[in-house]
């Protein structure tokens, strides 16, 4: 079954597919430039999506996914690539869902994002957020700007992510990956237990719940540069979402500690090109000033897009700016673009 399987997911890769999807009574489905297109004809049945999740979960996962009827997981197929993997249940039979983790780390350059993220990734301390729905690749922007520190810079970098992705090797840093599952518990605790190791830099691969953001910021205001994801989809809801998390009565306190340690936020979508051959990022990208930290202090985080807007010289962007540009250089179209393209008041 594990030969099947790979054979599978080693053509997906082959036609560039971002996920994978093993559902009973389809043939497998690719996600190829954003659409989702049939692999073959024969629809698979049960036994092979049982096979597929008894393949490839690891033992010490499989009793998980037995009593909670899902489970995250990395599946490695040599010299093919790495899948980030979410197996459950649905109408009580197995799916399968498979992203793909190419196998090189792409550079900031490569993917085409600005250039001021070297800059950030740069910042001694402090907390920098990338946001976007769920497949807007997040976790290879961060990955791109893990990868500059480790070839630019002396540091000691931690990740924190659920499961393992993109595989760091030591360069000019040393990198230490922690598998959540596996290497800790939940994100919390080994954020807490990675503020006694020593890291300059930690990623967490994302902020969840309250306990994990609350001490991601204690780790931004300990001297430490913090890197995390949200499903945000913009700089002012990502910071609504952060200070919403708490309790009514810690919500001023931590507006003022947010203010305090905030970098910047980054906010990307994948829009499909106009061959439908790729995809190309867009992105909304606020950085902390005074004219920021005092919105967020006093309440008018409403007011945030009109400091981005103002700021164009310090590098910051709204989305709808970054979609006119794809579109102004013909490499989007104006259906994909017109979603996004709000007049800016």
């Amino acid at each position: 079954m594990k030969d099947q399987i790979n054979d599978v997911l080693a053509k997906a890769v082959e036609l560039h597919a971002s996920d994978i999807h093993l559902t009973i009574g389809s043939p497998p489905v690719f996600r190829i430039n954003g659409d989702l297109k049939r692999y073959g004809s024969e629809p698979v049945d049960e036994a092979f999506t049982m096979g597929a999740a008894q393949a490839t979960v690891p033992d010490k996962l499989f009793p998980e996914f037995r009593e909670h009827g899902q489970v995250d997981y990395s599946y490695d197929v040599p010299g093919v690539a790495r899948f980030r993997v979410n197996a459950f249940q649905q109408r009580g039979v197995t799916s399968l869902a498979f992203r793909t983790i190419p196998t090189d780390i792409p550079t900031i350059e490569s993917l085409h994002m600005p250039g001021i993220l070297k800059t950030l990734a740069e910042t001694k301390q402090g907390l920098i957020l990338v946001t976007g729905p769920t497949g807007s690749g997040k976790s290879t922007t961060l990955a791109s700007m893990i990868d500059y520190l480790n070839q630019t810079s002396r540091k000691h970098i931690l990740t924190l992510e659920d499961p393992i992705e993109y595989m760091h090797s030591h360069a000019a840093s040393i990198i230490d990956q922690r598998e959540v599952g596996f290497d800790a518990a939940t994100f919390a605790d080994g954020l807490r237990a990675a503020l006694r190791q020593d890291p300059d830099v930690i990623l967490v691969g994302e902020m969840r719940d309250l306990e994990t953001i609350s001490t991601a910021i204690t780790a931004a205001e300990t001297g430490h540069l913090v890197l995390a994801t949200l499903h945000t989809w913009s700089a002012a809801s990502t910071i609504d979402r952060i200070i919403d998390v708490f309790p009514h009565g810690q919500q001023a306190q931590i507006r003022v500690q947010l203010a305090g340690v905030l970098t910047a936020v980054l906010s990307q979508r994948l829009l499909p090109t106009s061959d439908r051959q790729g995809r190309r990022a867009a992105t909304e990208l606020m950085i902390n000033n005074p004219a920021v930290a005092n919105l967020i202090r006093s309440e008018k985080v409403h007011q945030i897009p009109n400091v981005i807007q103002t700021n164009r010289a310090a590098g910051m962007h709204m989305m709808n700016t970054s979609v006119k540009e794809l579109l102004d250089k013909g490499l989007i179209s104006y259906d994909t673009a017109e979603p996004y393209l709000q007049e800016e008041s």
